[in-house]
């Protein structure tokens, strides 16, 4: 092995190295040098950049410069002990009184995920921080002393250790209850923030391979896939949900804040992936009494209007985001012959045609699929009703 790289666009990348006239001496040297090129798919940045990372430590390619150092891997060092406690980056564990989460494999990686908490649960990042109010405060991303006690902050470390040791279900459920709030109260830009907190820490915190399973079967990402539509069709079979195709799975959800700029998602997975060019956005056109807002017939004009697409290929399973209610309004509406799901938001239980729960662990591939779909169609619905909603403000 001579060099390791990663890229988006692992064609364009390569080709890159035979079709360019002026090459770097580096580079020239490096493509004399090709006999075969390997290519491994992951499932997101983070895990290439980690894989990268591995495979260059492992096998010190000639031409790699970078990660060949033999730099101690680098942690998060929490200095527990102080009245406004600091997180910072080590590189040993040389201070009894602190705290420390690793080691992880890159600084960039730690540093990304750390940005990314940070905007979620702001903290202090030095170690002599300064009386008055810093920069970082001005942009939300640090509470200085003069602005909370030592008590309060304390706890909101708190909060980032549960965080770091995987804890994280409390707090998007807190978050999502803030968020609810808000919207009662007709705070749309608070509600907004916290939404996007929320899906930061759904990033964040998404199941991802390490390495080594890359290495050791290039095909996992494909793997993958086929076992979660595989485990998924067994669960629903075995529950009295008759399906036989997985190859398109459908997945709705309504967005709307008491009734105004109501919109609907629909995503699509192919054979298990996101497959962008069938997503569809849906504006809602029904009026309804009052101005209430009513998710069900909503729902119901969405999936009506859906199924008047005979030139779109028909779903071998249609997912609603939501529990009993939202399930037996799309029974309604939907013929019996395609298969029908819902997935009820407060404990991640799947909802048949027959309002039968199917609970399963966190850790099923099949639970994890459906709430990939249906944090989509979430991301989706919400995305296209904060447009709607910017220009209701234009003059």
């Amino acid at each position: 092995m001579i060099y390791v790289g990663k890229a988006k666009n692992l064609r364009k990348r390569v080709s890159s190295y035979f079709t360019k006239s002026d090459l770097g001496e580096k580079t020239r040297m490096l493509v004399s040098q090709i006999r075969d090129v390997r290519t491994v798919v992951v499932q997101s940045e983070i895990e290439s950049f980690l894989l990268e990372e591995r495979l260059i430590k492992k096998y010190k390619p000639k031409y790699n410069i970078k990660l060949t150092d033999g730099k101690a891997y680098p942690l998060i060092r929490i200095t527990v002990k102080d009245e406004y406690p600091k997180v910072l980056l080590a590189r040993k564990e040389d201070d009894p009184k602190s705290l420390y989460f690793g080691p992880y494999t890159s600084s960039g990686s730690l540093k990304m995920v750390l940005k990314l908490i940070r905007k979620i649960i702001p903290y202090q990042s030095t170690l002599n921080h300064p009386k008055g109010l810093c920069l970082y405060y001005h942009l939300g991303l640090c509470p200085c002393p003069s602005t909370l006690t030592g008590r309060e902050y304390r706890k909101n470390i708190k909060s980032l250790i549960n965080f770091l040791n995987g804890d994280t279900k409390k707090v998007i459920r807190d978050f999502e209850n803030e968020r609810e709030i808000s919207s009662k109260e007709e705070n749309f830009e608070q509600a907004s923030m916290i939404q996007k907190r929320i899906e930061a820490i759904k990033l964040i915190t998404s199941p991802f391979y390490k390495p080594f399973e890359y290495e050791s079967n290039p095909n996992l990402r494909d793997d993958v896939l086929q076992m979660e539509l595989s485990e998924l069709k067994n669960i629903l079979n075995s529950n009295n949900v008759p399906v036989s195709n997985l190859g398109r799975i459908e997945c709705y959800d309504i967005s709307n804040i008491q009734g105004k700029n109501a919109t609907a998602s629909m995503v699509v997975l192919t054979n298990g992936e996101r497959d962008t060019s069938q997503y569809r956005r849906f504006k809602i056109r029904m009026e309804y009494k009052g101005g209430k807002p009513n998710d069900f017939a909503m729902m119901q004009e969405v999936l009506t209007r859906r199924l008047k697409h005979d030139e779109w290929e028909k779903p071998g399973l249609i997912v609603v985001d939501g529990g009993k209610g939202q399930v037996s309004a799309a029974t309604e509406v939907i013929e019996e012959n395609i298969p029908l799901i819902g997935l009820a938001k407060r404990e991640e239980t799947i909802i048949t045609r027959d309002l039968q729960e199917i609970k399963l662990p966190k850790d099923s591939k099949a639970l994890q699929l459906i709430m990939k779909i249906r944090d989509e169609a979430h991301r989706f619905a919400i995305t296209y009703h904060r447009k709607l909603r910017s220009k209701s403000f234009l003059p």
